[in-house]
């Protein structure tokens, strides 16, 4: 198994000149505000960037980042199945707004800015148990297994660190990149 080099955000700021950060949220988590110089290569893009992220790799320390650290977590386990050592933020950019630290915010971005996705996470989860509950009641009992069946999944998703909800969520138009806007950030991985 390996171990992950977790960096924490007083410790990622202070050696922000030296590190390159990639932010695997959406591009619409990303627009809401991101770490200073952070480039946006959405999670489930990874493969495609890995020929870049190993090369910035070899030339520094890479800095994986998300909301919360989960999703930068898994992406570090990702690389390092494929031989690219990286750090993640501890508590991610949440923990590094906490601490009182800048978030940049696209100034000409055409992403408009949508909910974190742990957020539309709760939307989502919450309404489909809102509804299995009022289905339950009003058209058939058997409903309120949809209640069931979201609560069942919020707790694996709890007890294995993944979530399959927001998995799905990031497929939604508007959580996916734009292919030129991934492609201009590989080429920007590639000239540092």
């Amino acid at each position: 198994m390996t171990t992950l080099t977790t960096l924490a955000p007083h410790q990622a700021k202070e050696r922000l000149h030296e590190l390159t950060v990639i932010d695997v949220r959406t591009p619409g988590e990303y627009a809401g505000g991101h770490i200073p110089g952070a480039l946006n290569i959405p999670l489930d893009q990874l493969d495609r960037a890995l020929p870049e992220i190993r090369g910035a790799a070899e030339r520094g320390e890479v800095l994986v980042v998300c909301a919360s650290g989960a999703r930068s977590e898994n992406a570090c386990r990702k690389l390092a199945e494929q031989g690219v050592h990286t750090a993640t933020l501890a508590g991610g950019t949440g923990a590094w707004a906490a601490q009182g630290q800048q978030l940049d915010h696209p100034v000409a971005c055409d992403v408009k800015a949508v909910w974190s996705m742990d957020r539309q996470v709760r939307l989502t989860a919450g309404s489909l148990v809102l509804l299995g509950l009022a289905l339950g009641e009003f058209v058939h009992p058997a409903f309120r297994l949809l209640s069931a069946g979201v609560a069942g999944g919020l707790v694996f998703s709890a007890v294995s660190n993944t979530c399959g909800m927001a998995a799905l969520l990031a497929k939604l138009p508007h959580n996916r990149p734009a292919a030129a806007d991934l492609d201009a950030t590989l080429a920007r991985l590639r000239g540092l």
